[in-house]
């Protein structure tokens, strides 16, 4: 079941990525209140799912989710560039969330 949260945890830290740029540098309170209360429920699920799994591998696993989340909603979203290096890095975040997982001692 952590793991599930773990996955829930990465995917909200996703939403909270995309919810910085909208505040304007903090600026606007709706966008602020938002991008907060995200950060806070992301943050609130990966030490819920601490609780049983490893804090290195948990914390690798959120920001990689993370970080994938992000980079590909910036290509599809907002037109990033998709380049050979940025595909590599990608496959190489993958590979790592999945050889975290996969060699976790549970």
């Amino acid at each position: 079941m952590n793991w599930v949260v773990l996955g829930l945890a990465g995917l909200v830290e996703i939403a909270w990525s995309q919810s910085i740029k909208p505040t304007q540098n903090f600026t606007r309170p709706l966008p602020t209140l938002v991008c907060f209360v995200l950060a806070a429920v992301a943050v609130w699920l990966l030490s819920y799912a601490m609780r049983t799994l490893p804090v290195g591998t948990s914390y690798a696993i959120f920001t990689g989710i993370g970080a994938v989340g992000a980079i590909a909603l910036g290509i599809v979203v907002q037109k990033d560039p998709l380049t050979v290096g940025r595909t590599i890095a990608l496959a190489l975040i993958l590979g790592g969330i999945v050889l975290a997982r996969v060699t976790n001692p549970e």
